[in-house]
């Protein structure tokens, strides 16, 4: 039976994962991967760690399979979106670190462009926001303030890429410098309309078209990776959040998933056409080989799993991630806390990048478990804030729930996330969606698997119900949206 290889590149790990065609995993590699914070606002990664172990657990992956190259169909690239690169050509080093999506060290200059209307452009075209999340101003950043690197750049020495390029730039030995629509998308310089990078955007950005990667489709023909002695067609690329969606099966507009990752993100599938809103973004899906790309909306939350990483590592609440239901559920309720987790700023659908954390309503009697409590209800009302705004933009409320990444098997957390949404949450039995998606994508291109394998394998594992009375259910939402208030103005001059 051939398999499919899928590199998932995440903020704090990289993974690899065999599938068969099937969908069923049949060996998995992992290291974790160092997040620095060198100022306030400031998120950084050493580029070289992310490709270096990325490629160890590709070959590890292959090993632990019991598989050569030669047995694999196709290669997949799944990826942390939005963190940017830049790089020598000839050398392959980069400039700088890989700037990561939650870094907001570019407000400031939003706010300028913003001022300069700048905003309105890169809402028609990019169906996004003029934030510091997307990576235009963060290669700004990077050619402005690293000696030489604009002169670089314009003599065509330099090159940009999200983690997909930077990985397949790797994995090709520099042959291609390559990108697919979906991670294109959340550049701020692609036109999701015309499938092609803008000019204007470029200038108003100051952004060298030199830099930039070809864009292909998401399921498409990206070379060959050089692996364990071998080669491997590399067939699928998607943005994390787009493969998740693909791996959940949600092919109908209307379907909708949730990623539990280091943030969270609810992604909703909107069909042929993009659809605007308010605080929401739009967004090319996927695109299949040369047809018409499927559209999505989507709401960005900064930090969900984050916040338990918080509560270990800053806190020292908890040893382990996977403590924190427990000590939830060693209480009956928040005793009155309310937890914004704005640890990195608000994303959708208030965008306020100065936005700090806030915990609010703490007594004498307050416990590590309340604010545990807390934690996870922030999370799960964060994901409330995303839905009511995506049901707004389109008409139509989200009727249920997919969800998935790691905090998906926190049955507390999904209880919750059921009882603030008034909506049923399903979790399937495959919860490795994201690199599932994109190697359905990859497989989908290789001539493996047929575009409907992602809805006909998908199958619920637990399906849970609201079960709180909706009038407390509204009372608690209110209460939580007043606390948002409260997040957003703590830091609103910008300061640390």
């Amino acid at each position: 039976m051939p398999h499919l290889l899928a590199l998932d590149q995440g903020t704090t790990s990289s993974r690899a994962l065999v599938f068969d065609t099937g969908g069923h995993v049949a060996a998995q590699a992992q290291e974790e991967l160092p997040v620095a914070y060198p100022h306030p606002g400031w998120v950084e990664q050493d580029a070289d760690a992310i490709a270096r172990t990325q490629l160890r657990c590709a070959e590890r992956a292959l090993s632990e399979a019991g598989l050569a190259p030669g047995d694999i169909a196709a290669l997949a690239v799944v990826n942390q979106r939005e963190t940017t690169v830049v790089w020598d050509r000839k050398t392959g080093r980069p400039i700088g670190p890989a700037i990561v999506w939650q870094d907001r060290r570019t407000a400031a200059r939003c706010e300028d462009l913003r001022a300069q209307g700048v905003e309105a452009l890169v809402r028609e075209r990019t169906g996004l926001r003029l934030d510091p999340y997307f990576s235009a101003t963060k290669l700004g950043w990077l050619l402005d303030e690293v000696p030489g690197a604009r002169a670089r750049a314009e003599r065509g020495d330099l090159a940009f890429g999200t983690v997909d390029s930077w990985l397949i730039w790797h994995l090709t030995g520099g042959r291609e410098h390559v990108t697919d629509v979906t991670n294109a998308s959340r550049t701020m310089l692609f036109d999701i309309h015309r499938l092609a990078w803008d000019q204007e955007l470029l200038e108003a950005f100051g952004i060298p078209a030199t830099l930039l990667p070809e864009v292909r489709p998401s399921a498409g023909d990206f070379g060959r990776a050089r692996l364990a002695g071998g080669d491997i067609a590399i067939r699928g690329v998607a943005g994390d959040q787009h493969a998740a969606l693909f791996g959940q099966g949600c092919l109908e507009p209307g379907q909708a998933k949730n990623t539990y990752g280091t943030g969270a993100f609810v992604v909703v599938n909107v069909g042929a056409e993009p659809v605007a809103g308010a605080g929401v973004l739009s967004t090319p899906a996927w695109q299949i080989g040369d047809a018409p790309p499927v559209y999505a909306m989507e709401g960005s939350i900064f930090n969900a799993g984050a916040v338990v990483q918080w509560l270990r590592d800053g806190l020292g609440l908890i040893d382990e991630a996977a403590q924190v239901e427990g000590l939830a559920a060693s209480v009956e309720d928040t005793h009155g806390v309310c937890f914004v987790p704005a640890l990195t700023g608000l994303g959708a659908p208030f965008w306020k990048p100065n936005a700090r954390g806030t915990i609010l309503g703490l007594t004498r009697g307050t416990t590590a478990a309340h604010i545990a409590r807390a934690a996870l209800a922030g999370i799960a009302c964060r994901t409330r804030d995303v839905t009511d705004a995506i049901a707004a933009a389109t008409g139509a409320p989200v009727s249920e729930l997919r969800v998935d990444g790691g905090a998906a098997a926190n049955d507390l957390l999904m209880q919750m996330q059921a009882d603030v949404l008034g909506r049923s949450v399903l979790r399937p039995a495959e919860t490795e969606t994201t690199a599932l998606g994109a190697a359905y994508l990859a497989g989908i291109a290789a001539g493996e698997i047929d575009p409907e394998t992602p809805a006909r394998s998908w199958r619920c594992e637990h399906r849970f119900e609201p079960a709180v009375a909706q009038a407390r259910r509204e009372r608690d939402y209110a209460r939580w949206r007043r606390a948002c208030d409260q997040a957003a103005a703590w830091n609103e001059e910008g300061t640390a």
